[in-house]
């Protein structure tokens, strides 16, 4: 299969009173076109810094290391060496993100209409007003928003939740992108509508050919719309594998915790994780699981355990992968 996204020892450092912190660390995986990649992990774990970075809007003094080649119409591109008018043409172009928090990343003082037309406009100058305005009613009703012409006379807070998301969607795949990166677009909906913009992310997958990167720490969610899955936990990958052998028959203690730990439909006590997530400042010298894991042994203090093949797909980043 051909590759859209080859991530290769992705890092993030910040600067911190302690010294240089590495939010993401080391972190390799690939995405092809048409594919969706669930990325789960507790808040902090480095989901969205990873994101942020592969789009070159990481906060300011923050460095990026590593690769991640993104290939489009016939040619290859390393994100992380992109800078200035290559890496604005790139957003929006060839990746797009739709944000955590439509509310706040949405503009406040601007109708939608003019906020999704501004996305055209950045990649498409030439265009006249007219065909602009048409393309942005375009991507709304490929969001499925029921009324495009009342909704891009509105506000943002003039909008549901779920209708924010759905302009949200509309913005980022007004460019024609080949990889979206949605951040937890689930976040604070309800059931009902967070099942329609999971149907909705999966329908334009399809119809567009797509590759979906979807950050998420609901199991539940990644279920539904990933192929694949990769957990992270204290900025590294620990696991990674099909999403129904990942699920099923998880080979890492920490996503043991997390599946034990997520509500079932069968009636059970849920088993939270015992400890917390260390601070980037105090990693252990060895596995950053080790404190919480049932499972540890002397070795696994000693050093960062490498990815283990489990099966031909299937890696864990633990000792008692055979």
């Amino acid at each position: 299969m051909a590759l859209l996204l080859d991530v290769r020892g992705l890092t993030v450092e910040l600067p911190s009173a302690a010294g240089w912190v590495r939010p993401v660390n080391d972190v390799s995986f690939r995405l092809g076109p048409g594919e969706s990649l669930g990325l789960v992990g507790e808040s902090g774990c480095g989901k969205t810094m990873l994101s942020l970075a592969l789009l070159g809007l990481l906060p300011p003094g923050a460095r990026r290391g590593g690769e991640a080649w993104l290939g489009v119409d016939g040619e290859r591109k390393n994100l992380i060496a992109l800078a200035g008018r290559e890496l604005t043409a790139m957003r929006g172009r060839d990746v797009a993100m739709v944000f955590q928090e439509p509310m706040t990343a949405l503009n406040p003082v601007l109708r939608i209409g003019a906020q999704v037309e501004e996305a055209i406009r950045v990649h498409a100058p030439s265009l006249g007003a007219v065909e602009v305005e048409r393309r942005a009613r375009e991507a709304l009703e490929r969001a499925r928003v029921p009324d495009p012409e009342l909704c891009s006379r509105q506000y943002p807070h003039q909008l549901s939740g779920g209708l924010r998301q759905r302009a949200m969607i509309a913005m980022a795949l007004a460019a024609g992108p080949r990889l979206l990166i949605a951040d937890e677009p689930t976040t604070a909906l309800d059931v009902t509508v967070q099942k329609q913009i999971l149907e909705l992310l999966g329908r334009l997958r399809r119809e567009l050919g797509l590759a979906l990167l979807f950050i998420t720490h609901d199991l539940g969610v990644v279920a539904q719309i990933a192929e694949r899955v990769a957990v992270m936990y204290a900025g590294r990958i620990v696991e990674e594998g099909p999403a129904t052998e990942v699920l099923l028959r998880p080979r890492h203690p920490y996503t043991e915790g997390l599946l034990r730990a997520s509500p079932q439909l069968r009636r059970q006590k849920l088993e939270p994780i015992p400890g917390a997530v260390p601070q980037l400042e105090a990693l252990p010298p060895g596995c950053a699981f080790e404190p919480r894991c049932g499972y540890r042994r002397a070795e696994c203090s000693a050093a960062v355990p490498e990815l283990r093949v489990a099966t031909p797909e299937h890696r864990a980043r633990c000792i008692l992968v055979e």
